[in-house]
């Protein structure tokens, strides 16, 4: 008999847009957790959500492994998880009714749990691990399977929980067992990946959250609190995972990689000499991307950095409390492609008092700097954010998208959500024109006239609501 079976609530299919684009990976806190408890002793297996058809195969594997507890351990890593989809919420509930109905014990861990944790509760779950969740959980376990009351464990909200609070963060990442890989599909993921684009590849994290006050950006899991793995641990995993699944690709989905001086230098060199190399794409903060770090990434295999642009007005920047400029993300692009690097933008329109002429600047950005790849939404206020309590009297009903491609404007925006919807269309028409021409793409120089007429239609609805 299973004693534990962990699970997420992410699945791909209930996410269209991503569902196509199909870059899945596994929920890596998820794995930290099991690894985590597995080493305590206990015996875990694993329910991954990303690659499942629906909910009923959570159901059948409550059944094939009869657990005692049913841990529905959300990826904190996963921005999507952040955002909270509201497919994803239903499917958790559904999972929580699931395995209640098994008689197992029920227990929550993740950002919207963090932040709606009276509401899991009612859905039935016995527990809500607030904030980061291993230790918490493993202290969990130890009380409710001595018989004991664990009412006082500190990290924890339940029923019978008056004033909940907080566990301090690890800050020790290095003694933190490496994820356990072993309970995942690999072939299954590698299959995906090989069809559909040729490489394969797997999710690191080096760190656990991020320092910086961006007043939009949710922080239920680490607050502003950073902490980071070593240089020799990160390497040794990579050497681990290279040696074991030969993957051709990492995504680091920290916030922040390499923040911490000389970390990004140590790590080129470890992975060097260690023959650890593998091609990799992470996110930095354009006011840290220097001529010494882009050295050390492009040593250490760095394909891809993905800067959080945001925006080409520096008054949008400021007021997002971002604490960079506009000119870094250009010294940040031009640096990064000097040394053969891919650069990517994330792109976000409709913060509070963004004009015409702001959304003109980040066009301007993004012809400029040339970027490699953008990802384009609009601004999404996150519970706990400084941002959400400016717009919280303007929400409705309606406070989650219900899955990524939304899009859905929840407040009211300098301009009405049609607007945003167009804007979208017409940023991607004229970036994939310019990348097109200057890649050489001959498929994509094909669909110029595609391109060009729906820049023109765009161009010409989006001055319509401009007075």
């Amino acid at each position: 008999m299973t004693n534990i079976l962990f699970g997420q609530s992410y699945y791909l299919r209930f996410d269209p847009k991503l569902w196509d684009a199909m870059m899945p990976y596994p929920p890596l806190g998820t794995l930290y957790a099991a690894s985590y408890i597995r080493e305590k002793g206990y015996d875990v297996a694993l329910f991954d959500a990303m690659l499942a058809d629906s909910e009923e195969e959570w159901a059948r594997s409550l059944d094939e492994h009869k657990p005692q507890y049913a841990i529905i351990f959300e990826d904190n890593f996963n921005y999507l998880s952040k955002m909270c989809l509201l497919r994803m919420r239903e499917a958790a509930f559904t999972m929580i009714e699931m395995a209640k109905s098994r008689g197992c014990t029920v227990i929550l861990c993740g950002a919207d749990a963090t932040d709606h944790y009276a509401e899991y509760l009612e859905q039935g779950a016995d527990y809500v691990l607030l904030g980061e969740g291993e230790e918490t959980l493993a202290e969990l376990l130890e009380q409710l399977s001595a018989g004991k009351d664990a009412r006082d464990v500190v990290g924890l909200a339940s029923r019978f929980t008056l004033h909940p609070s907080r566990r301090p963060d690890i800050r020790d990442l290095d003694s933190l067992p490496f994820p356990a890989w072993d309970l995942v599909d690999i072939p299954k993921y590698k299959k995906f990946w090989l069809e559909r684009h040729g490489y394969y590849s797997m999710n690191m994290v080096t760190t656990r959250g991020c320092p910086y006050h961006c007043n939009w950006c949710a922080k239920p899991i680490w607050g502003q609190r950073y902490n980071s793995r070593s240089a020799e641990n990160v390497a040794a995993e990579m050497k681990w995972l290279k040696e074991t699944f030969a993957p051709d690709h990492i995504w680091f989905a920290d916030d922040i990689f390499g923040l911490k001086p000389n970390w990004m230098e140590k790590f080129a060199e470890l992975l060097r000499e260690s023959d650890a190399v593998i091609s990799f794409k992470c996110l930095k903060r354009a006011d840290l991307v220097t001529e010494k770090t882009v050295r050390a990434l492009a040593e250490a295999g760095c394909k891809t950095v993905w800067l959080g642009a945001e925006s080409g007005s520096q008054k949008i920047l400021d007021a997002m409390d971002k604490g960079d400029k506009v000119e870094d993300i250009y010294h940040a692009a031009e640096l990064l492609h000097k040394s053969g690097i891919e650069v990517g933008f994330f792109l976000q329109f409709g913060y509070p008092g963004e004009t015409w002429e702001d959304v003109q600047k980040t066009l301007k950005m993004v012809r400029e700097c040339a970027p490699d790849d953008i990802g384009v939404s609009v601004s999404y206020p996150l519970p706990g954010t400084k941002f959400f309590e400016r717009v919280k009297m303007e929400l409705g009903e309606k406070q989650n998208w219900v899955d990524s491609d939304d899009l859905a404007m929840l407040y009211r925006g300098p301009f009405p959500q049609e607007f945003y919807r167009i804007l979208h269309g017409r940023v991607h028409h004229e970036f994939r024109l310019r990348r097109a021409w200057r890649k050489n793409d001959l498929r994509g120089m094909v669909r110029t006239p595609y391109y060009l007429l729906g820049m023109a239609r765009s161009e010409m609805r989006l001055r319509s609501f401009i007075r």
